[in-house]
Parts: C-alpha cells; structure tokens; sequence
C-alpha cells in the first residue's frame, strides 16, 4: 500500500516521441491549409474540440490518437528543454 504523503513521478515513456511526430504532422498539415497552429492546437487542448483540427493528411485522427494531456506535456517538454535558462 503507497504512502498517500509521498509524491508520484508522471511518466510517459515510448508515447512522447509518438507525441512530438503527430504535433509536427499536424502542424505542417495546418499551415498547408492556411491556419495558425498555435491558435488551433490552443482550442483543441482547451475545448477537447476536434473540429479546431483540420482532417487535411489525417491530422485530425493523428492528434485525436495521442491523449491531450501527452499532448500538453509534449509542448512543455520542448519548451523547457529549447530554454535552458529557465
């Protein structure tokens, strides 16, 4: 039985390379159509609203495949990992 006082580790594992090849197929596929990705990943992370992702090249049901909180800790692992000084 876990001690409730202690801290859980969140990992992801194998799913956050899966993660970061469907954010760039998404984000190639929406600025092929003439959308900002930033403005479309946005709505969809906030809504659950797949409809804020084209289905241009499947990457709807690419984006659709990774769970939105893999999703999220993707973008903030890039993020912290291209700004050394935080």
């Amino acid at each position: 039985m876990a001690n409730i006082e202690e801290t859980m580790m969140f990992k992801f594992g194998s799913e956050e390379n899966k993660a970061a090849k469907a954010i760039k197929e998404t984000c190639l596929a929406m600025r092929e159509k003439g959308y900002d990705p930033i403005n479309q990943f946005v709505g969809y992370l906030l809504s659950g609203d797949p409809a804020y992702i084209t289905s241009y090249k499947e990457a709807r049901s690419k984006i659709r495949s990774i769970e939105r909180d893999e999703l999220l800790a993707e973008l903030i692992k890039f993020y912290l990992e291209n700004n050394k000084e935080l």
